[in-house]
């Protein structure tokens, strides 16, 4: 049985189908319009059971999932969606022990959803241009305990990467056909490429690119999800749809043949 431990991060459950997630500390207490619950309450309970707050309110205790930690990070920028980044990490055959470089950190949820993936051996090298982009993300990856498995780097990644022969390369950039041959240069023969990119016109330019640097098993894709109301009389979809938020665009690097002079 699993019992939240003070330093845990947690999810309470609303009835109302409302989230919170908090770090549970000692003399620590949590606050909401239904009420309030001191942390103390929380520490030493098993996952899956409810706890009331001090009006009597219900919320159920849970770990929190890696979508939840996803939707959960402080933002300044739009984000790349679970929705998306499931799929990302399949394509680009992410797990324990890959070394995957990221160009566009932003607010770090892909890169959250990375390093949750590639530990406990392997690493993460974000690379962003703005500073205040580099330190919110620090702090998101800190909140979760994963900024130990990630490098953050601030420069222009067309002054290129530090990193060779890697396992793969996502840029989540305005124009990352620029950056394809940096991308050559980083990734092992073989290699995962993936983008996203917001508009046609974008995906048409990269497509373009990556032909001209003769990637091959080459795909577009758009992830589309749709929900239901979870009322048995009363299926239905919700009002509500996150359609387009982007094209993914994914390929994989040729090693060309050297030429032996015979």
């Amino acid at each position: 049985m699993d019992i939240a431990a003070e330093n845990d991060l947690v999810l309470l459950l609303s009835k109302d189908h409302k989230r919170f997630i908090l770090r549970l500390t000692g003399g620590g207490e949590f606050h909401s319009h239904h009420g309030l619950i001191p942390h103390d309450e929380i520490i030493g309970q098993p996952y899956g059971r409810e706890i009331q707050t001090h009006l009597g309110t219900p919320f159920l205790l849970l770990q929190p999932s890696t979508h939840d930690l996803i939707m959960n990070v402080t933002r300044a920028t739009q984000i790349v969606y679970p929705k998306e980044i499931g799929y990302v990490l399949l394509k680009l055959s992410i797990g324990p022990g890959t070394r995957v470089i990221e160009a566009g950190t932003g607010s770090g949820a892909l890169t959250l959803a990375l390093a949750h993936s590639v530990r406990p051996d392997g690493r993460v090298y974000s690379y962003e241009d703005r500073g205040d982009m580099i330190r919110l993300a620090a702090k998101n990856l800190e909140r979760v305990r994963l900024l130990s498995y990630v490098e953050l780097k601030q420069r222009d990644i067309a002054q290129g990467f530090d990193e060779r022969d890697v396992d793969a390369c996502f840029l989540d950039v305005r124009t990352p056909w620029d950056y394809l041959a940096e991308v050559c240069q980083a990734l092992k023969g073989g290699g995962f490429f993936g983008a996203l990119v917001p508009t046609t016109n974008q995906v048409s330019a990269l497509l373009a690119g990556l032909m001209a640097h003769d990637f091959a098993d080459i795909e577009v894709a758009e992830i589309i999800l749709r929900q239901y109301k979870v009322v048995p009389e009363r299926l239905r979809p919700l009002d509500r749809l996150t359609a387009h938020t982007g094209y993914l665009v994914f390929a994989r690097k040729v090693e060309k043949a050297v030429d032996s002079g015979q």
